[in-house]
C-alpha cells in the first residue's frame, strides 16, 4: 500500500473507531496491513480482486433487541454509480464519513471498471453489443475508481451494483428485461470488476482487497425500474437485499421473493404540499425541471430546501417510528454542486444529533441488523404507519 493510501485508511480507522468500532487504531492497522498482506498473498483470477480476509472498520455483530426495546435509528447514505471522474466527489465523501463514523454504499457501475476500447466485451440485453447510456470512463479515472473503491472497502463500506449500461428507456430498457437479462447483466457487471487488470492493463494498481462475489449482496437498478424481474435473478444468486423499488414509505422494510426490500422514501418536500423522493435527482426535477444548469440566483433557496428535506425525513423517523431512513445520490455537480452541498449539510447535522440511538451504516451492515431480530419484535416495528410514534408492543 502507497504511503499517502495508507495514511487516508488509517485517518479513516481513527475515526471509525470513535463511532463505535470495536477496534482502536493501533488494532485497525494491523486490521488494514493484514488485509493489504493477504490480497497481495491470495489473488483471485487474474488479481483484479483477492482475498484480503475480513472487512476492516465494521462494527460490532448485532444486538437483538428485547421485547419492548426502542430501536435505534438507522441512516444509509448511498451512492448509484461510484465513479470518481476527475471533480474529488468519491475522496470527499469518503472523508467526509471517516470524519464523522458513518459508512456508506457505493453502487458501482461495472462498465466503470472496462476502458472504451475494450467496450465489445459488454453484451447488454437486448442492446447492441457494447452500448452502453452512460459514457465510459477515460483511463485516468477508471484509475481513480478503483482506487477509490479499494479504499472506500478498507474504511468499511459496502460496494454493492449499479448493474452496467443504464438503460431507462426505449425497447432496451431495464424495464423491459426479463430475469434472464438480469442473469446476464449482473454475471458480466461480476465480470468486468472481477477482471479489471486483464481489460485495462493495468499493472501497478493494488488488487481490490475482496472477492466481489461474496462481497456483492444487493444492488439498485438504474432509474428504479424492473425490480420484480431482477428479484428471481437476484434471489438465485443469494443476495440478501434490493433498493430498487421507488416511492417507499418511511416504515421498517419487509421482504420480496427473500430479499430486504429498501427502497428510497417519500419524505416532506418544505414548502410543497406533495412529498420528494429522497435522492438528488428527484430534488432536481421537482426544482429545476429536469435541467442540471438552471439559472444560478435559484441556487441558493433550493440547497437549503434540499437540507431541510433531508433533515424533514431524518427527523419524522427519528421522532416516531424509528424506520431505516435512506438518501440516494448520485457524483453529480448537477446547478452548481447544490445537491452534493445539501447531502453533506445533512449529514453533517445528522452526525451533530448523533448519540447511540442514531447510526449511519451501509445497506448491508443493516440488513445484519435485520437479520438478527425476533420476528415478533420485527412484526411489531413493521405494524408500525408513517409518523406513528414507537411504543412497546403489548
Amino acid at each position: 500500500m502507497g504511503e499517502i493510501s495508507r495514511r487516508a485508511v488509517l485517518g479513516a480507522a481513527a475515526a471509525l473507531g470513535v463511532a463505535g468500532c470495536s477496534a482502536g487504531p493501533s488494532d485497525t492497522e494491523a486490521m488494514v496491513t493484514r488485509a493489504t498482506e493477504a490480497a497481495r498473498a491470495r489473488p483471485i483470477g487474474d488479481g483484479s480482486t483477492a482475498n484480503g480476509g475480513p472487512q476492516p472498520n465494521q462494527p460490532p455483530e448485532p444486538e437483538r433487541l428485547e421485547s419492548g426495546q426502542k430501536p435505534p435509528q438507522f441512516v444509509v447514505f448511498s451512492w448509484d454509480g461510484a465513479g470518481e471522474v476527475g471533480n474529488g466527489l468519491f475522496p470527499r465523501f469518503r472523508k467526509l464519513a471517516r470524519e464523522h463514523g458513518a459508512r456508506m454504499t457505493f453502487f458501482l457501475t461495472g462498465l466503470y471498471c472496462l476502458p472504451e476500447a475494450g467496450k465489445l466485451h459488454y453484451r447488454p440485453p437486448n442492446n447492441p453489443r457494447g452500448a452502453s447510456a452512460l459514457g465510459y470512463l477515460a483511463d485516468e479515472h477508471i484509475r481513480a475508481t478503483l482506487e477509490n473503491v479499494r479504499l472506500a472497502w478498507l474504511e468499511g463500506h459496502e460496494i454493492g451494483t449499479h448493474f452496467n449500461g443504464h438503460f431507462c428507456s426505449g425497447p432496451g430498457s431495464v424495464a423491459r428485461w426479463t430475469s434472464e437479462d438480469w442473469r446476464s447483466e449482473i454475471r458480466q457487471a461480476v465480470a468486468f470488476v472481477t477482471s479489471w487488470r486483464t481489460n485495462t492493463g493495468f499493472a501497478d494498481l493494488e488488487p481490490l482487497p475482496f472477492d466481489y462475489r461474496k462481497e456483492l449482496v444487493g444492488g439498485r437498478t438504474p432509474c428504479l425500474l424492473g425490480q420484480s424481474a431482477l428479484l428471481p435473478a437476484a434471489a438465485r444468486l443469494g443476495w440478501r437485499y434490493d433498493a430498487s423499488a421507488a416511492g417507499g414509505l418511511q416504515v421498517w422494510p419487509g421482504k420480496k421473493q427473500g430479499l430486504w426490500d429498501l427502497p428510497l422514501q417519500l419524505i416532506p418536500f418544505p414548502g410543497h404540499s406533495f412529498e420528494v423522493l429522497s435522492m438528488d435527482y428527484n430534488l432536481l426535477a421537482n426544482q429545476s425541471r429536469n435541467s442540471t444548469n438552471a439559472p444560478p440566483a435559484h441556487y441558493p433557496l433550493w440547497r437549503q430546501q434540499a437540507v431541510d428535506a433531508y433533515l424533514a425525513g431524518f427527523r419524522r423517523a427519528y421522532e416516531t417510528n424509528r424506520a431505516p431512513f435512506f438518501i440516494g445520490n448520485h457524483f453529480e455537480e448537477w446547478n452548481g454542486g447544490i445537491y452534493m452541498d445539501a447531502v453533506e449539510q445533512a449529514l453533517k447535522r445528522i452526525a451533530d444529533e448523533r448519540n447511540k440511538e442514531v447510526r449511519l451504516v451501509s445497506f448491508r451492515q443493516l440488513v445484519d441488523w435485520l437479520d438478527a431480530q425476533d420476528p415478533q419484535v420485527m412484526a411489531h416495528l413493521q405494524s408500525l404507519r408513517v409518523g406513528e410514534r414507537w411504543t412497546p408492543a403489548r
